[in-house]
């Protein structure tokens, strides 16, 4: 969802802005949106793909250092692991059987420990190239959709056509939120709505004063 709404929403505002200061030239609203689309992908593949890594860089080196601190003083480590069970409200008595049964596997004990300090483990973690994947292919998906009628219309009416449709696909996205949030889905799909014809006003408005400027 993110990935789809930031490539339409970044290719929605190009598309506008080059309409305005055009009138909708197919050739210049194309070569802006086809480069903001190819553009908006790599940048959003790769950020994915490095905040991926940066989180298993840091986790990993979090788990070097509880090893280091296990090696220097395992009976604190199993206690603060008991703590850490206690709090959960185990019992202090079977949370310190817990600690000595997981404790007989030092490698067990450190995976325990990290998950607890860290409140998440290398599985649950995402992988860098999944993310970089899903990331650039839902931007272009998103950012393909403001350029797919400039390939067949011109003028003002593929102006028209892309802002219906872009603003039906900001409907879309917003609905689409609401299977994880608890909002209804016609109002997000309507705040992403507005939120789309401000922008693609905006831009539309700004190309025009570019376009009569002659920039």
């Amino acid at each position: 969802i993110y990935g789809v709404n930031d490539g339409l929403g970044a290719i929605f505002g190009i598309v506008s802005g080059v309409s305005g200061a055009t009138a909708g030239d197919s050739k210049y609203v194309l070569l802006a949106g086809l480069s903001g689309i190819i553009a908006s992908a790599l940048s959003m593949g790769s950020g994915a793909y490095l905040a991926a890594k940066s989180e298993l860089e840091i986790y990993h080196a979090e788990v070097a250092r509880e090893r280091e601190a296990i090696q220097m003083n395992g009976p604190e480590a199993r206690e603060l692991l008991s703590l850490y069970y206690q709090v959960k409200g185990v019992p202090e008595d079977d949370a310190q059987h817990m600690v000595s049964h997981i404790a007989s596997d030092p490698d067990q004990l450190l995976r325990a420990l990290a998950n607890e300090r860290l409140g998440s483990s290398e599985e649950a973690l995402s992988n860098p190239l999944v993310s970089a994947t899903s990331g650039a292919l839902s931007t272009a998906v998103g950012a393909s959709i403001p350029v797919i009628p400039f390939f067949f219309m011109h003028g003002i009416e593929a102006v028209i056509a892309a802002a219906i449709i872009s603003l039906a696909a900001h409907f879309a996205v917003g609905a689409a939120k609401s299977l994880i949030t608890i909002r209804s889905w016609w109002s997000s799909g309507l705040e992403m709505t507005l939120v789309g014809a401000a922008e693609g006003a905006v831009t539309y408005g700004i190309g025009i004063l570019l376009g009569k400027g002659g920039i």
